[in-house]
């Protein structure tokens, strides 16, 4: 290597360590190290949008790389909804190289109008990454999510009708990608707020590029984000939402611990017809453990990664109650049948 290259390798190295002499950043880079070593076992990549918040990740990610000597991946995403997109990944990309950073930039080719934008490009943002992690070989996403994502997802989750598994299951730092069971998302910056990535921004590379949409009040997180800032006036603090997201999680772990013993207690598989039987007193548990326990076998014998659509597990549970002997049914890649006081599901395809 050449000694211009030495020297502004060295250099780059100094600001990072630098910038780690700041106490308040070191504090939080010891946060976030300690995450990563508890957490990540072979390779990761981490979602830069180009806001303050993954600004701040980047930086966070980029001195972990330097401490470890580890390669890490960054990838932004161009969704090619605004006409401006582009211009901006390509800024993003270019202000990271300056420090040392290298983005790849994956590209959505086919957008479709939807009638809900942030939702179409969230989805596909993450579809990407996760195609891509794959080719690469990692198995870990790390995105900026902090705890004011974490107050604004339960609102919408809400609003959604969402239950107390999917209102309790954002507040995990690590969870499966939605794609695909072998990519796991972490999110090593959920217990931060939105005030102390902005200082890690500014205080760092001291730039980013922020999404206009984030401020237009046409979007539901828009909504959202202006009901919790009123709601903060009227005595809302995340210590005290976090206490209630945690009994939420307490309970949501019980009503796991009867799902586990219900499937184990009241289902028994036969290996050679590949066959999985559900015994009455199955179906007898209180509801929500009946319906997740049947969510759970249909994705395990129909080899799914996804669960099955919640309105068509309970429409299949009911209609299993109604009949003492039924009509075949399918239900995500199942064959699914009541005889007397048994079900009997196995795979569509055998």
């Amino acid at each position: 290597m050449k000694k211009k290259n030495l020297s502004a390798k060295k250099k780059i190295h100094n600001f990072y360590l630098k910038k780690l002499e700041n106490p308040k950043i070191k504090k939080i880079y010891s946060s976030f190290e300690k995450k990563l070593y508890d957490n990540i076992s072979k390779n990761f990549c981490v979602a830069v949008s180009g806001g303050q918040d993954s600004i701040a990740l980047s930086f966070l990610a980029k001195c972990f790389s330097l401490k470890e000597k580890k390669n890490i991946f960054f990838f932004i995403v161009d969704h090619k909804l605004r006409k401006n997109s582009t211009f901006e990944a390509n800024l993003v990309k270019r202000k990271l190289k300056s420090f040392n950073i290298n983005c790849e930039i994956l590209t959505i080719k086919k957008v479709k109008k939807s009638s809900n934008l942030q939702s179409f490009a969230r989805e596909n943002r993450y579809k990407l990454m996760v195609k891509q992690s794959l080719k690469k070989k990692i198995d870990t996403i790390l995105t900026a999510h902090h705890k004011n994502d974490l107050i604004e997802n339960f609102f919408i989750r809400l609003l959604r009708g969402s239950g107390l598994k999917g209102l309790a299951s954002f507040g995990n730092i690590k969870s499966k990608a939605n794609f695909d069971d072998n990519i796991s998302i972490l999110r090593p910056l959920i217990n931060l707020s939105k005030k102390d990535l902005i200082y890690i921004s500014k205080n760092t590379f001291n730039f980013s590029v922020e999404d206009p949409s984030n401020l237009d009040n046409k979007f539901l997180r828009v909504k959202i984000r202006n009901l919790i800032s009123n709601l903060k006036q009227e005595g809302l603090t995340f210590e005290k939402f976090k206490l209630s997201l945690n009994n939420l999680n307490k309970s949501n772990d019980a009503i796991d611990y009867f799902v586990k013993k219900n499937i184990k207690s009241n289902s028994n598989y036969i290996t050679l017809s590949k066959k999985l039987i559900l015994n009455n007193d199955f179906f007898k548990q209180p509801d929500e453990i009946v319906f997740r326990s049947f969510s759970e076998v249909i994705q395990i014998v129909g080899n799914k990664k996804n669960y099955a659509r919640g309105s068509k597990i309970e429409s299949l549970i009911n209609y299993l109650r109604s009949y003492k002997n039924s009509k075949k049914k399918t239900l995500s890649g199942c064959m699914v049948q009541k005889i007397e006081n048994s079900v009997i599901i196995y795979p569509e395809n055998e």
